[in-house]
């Protein structure tokens, strides 16, 4: 089967980046290209200044589904990522570019409940302790089981191949039926402390502010907007003050945009205020009290 505009697809790779155009990417993107697409290598190679290049969109995980609205004959696909809301540009998703060899034709899902990796980075492999053939899976990503646990080793279902491959049954858990507590997003917020930012990032290799919630809540099958402004929308405000852990902050500077935000990880007292964020000055995930700059563009407090 071919990709065709109109028709969904599926992320074949560990972690696929959205481009804003074929024409905006650097020499220092090429490992992200390729069809086996070494993310881990791509931010290892990025300098403080192309950490923030803006010609990153977003990230897409392993099976994430995306409708695919136009195939070009030089190998770039065009997208939407329809499991990654954003009103503010497209209504379907995030829209945005990629190699088009890093995805393959939709198939209807089997019926098993899927797994989410529950591990902060893994690998398949072509059979238990065998070769890996896909590293750098990345927390967050569903995968369906196709079949009972061996020795310690779970068979899974991976877009574009057509027999089980392998990861260790600890590194995969079942989705869970219902929301999560506040407590266990801030948690798997935490577990991503000092992984790098990367602007437009959404995974365990770098990340940046509202791809940190996003995929914070994206572990416990809950489904966030891709942007902080969208986020601020799609979430319920609550009185600066009465704030909780795992509740979220938002920053803009007058008359401005939302463009930042951080996750709540203690109860204020008075202006001391504590969170866990995608830093862009410090170009890592930190967890810190709110220095003064910070809590003078603070504008809101919600909680999902």
């Amino acid at each position: 089967m071919e990709l065709r505009a109109g028709r969904e697809a599926v992320v074949r790779v560990a972690v696929a980046t959205l481009w804003t155009s074929p024409e905006a990417v650097r020499p220092v993107d090429r490992p992200a290209l390729s069809a086996r697409a070494d993310v881990a290598a791509w931010v290892a190679g990025l300098d403080s200044a192309q950490q923030v290049g803006d010609c990153v969109l977003s990230q897409l995980l392993l099976g994430e589904r995306v409708l695919v609205t136009e195939v070009r004959p030089d190998g770039w696909a065009h997208v939407v990522a329809v499991e990654q809301p954003a009103a503010r540009v497209d209504p379907r998703g995030y829209p945005g570019w990629l190699p088009a060899d890093q995805l393959t034709p939709a198939t209807p899902p089997p019926h098993p409940a899927p797994l989410v990796v529950d591990a902060t980075v893994t690998a398949v492999h072509a059979a238990p302790a065998g070769a890996v053939l896909l590293p750098g899976v990345v927390l967050g990503t569903r995968l369906t089981p196709a079949g009972p646990a061996v020795d310690g080793w779970r068979p899974v279902c991976v877009p574009g191949y057509t027999d089980p491959l392998w990861l260790p049954d600890v590194h995969a858990v079942p989705v869970p039926p219902g929301p999560p507590s506040a407590g266990q997003v801030l948690d798997v917020a935490r577990r991503l402390r000092d992984v790098v930012y990367v602007w437009g990032g959404v995974s365990s290799h770098g990340i940046d502010c509202s791809g940190l919630v996003h995929l914070a809540w994206r572990r416990y099958g809950v489904t966030l907007p891709r942007d902080a402004d969208d986020q601020a929308a799609a979430t319920t405000p609550v009185p600066l003050g009465t704030e909780r852990p795992g509740d979220l902050y938002f920053f803009a500077r007058p008359g401005r945009h939302i463009h930042h935000i951080g996750i709540v990880t203690a109860e204020p007292h008075g202006d001391d205020r504590r969170m866990v964020h995608a830093c862009y000055r410090k170009r890592l995930v930190v967890e810190e009290r709110l220095p003064d700059e910070r809590t003078a563009t603070l504008v809101a407090a919600h909680r999902v």
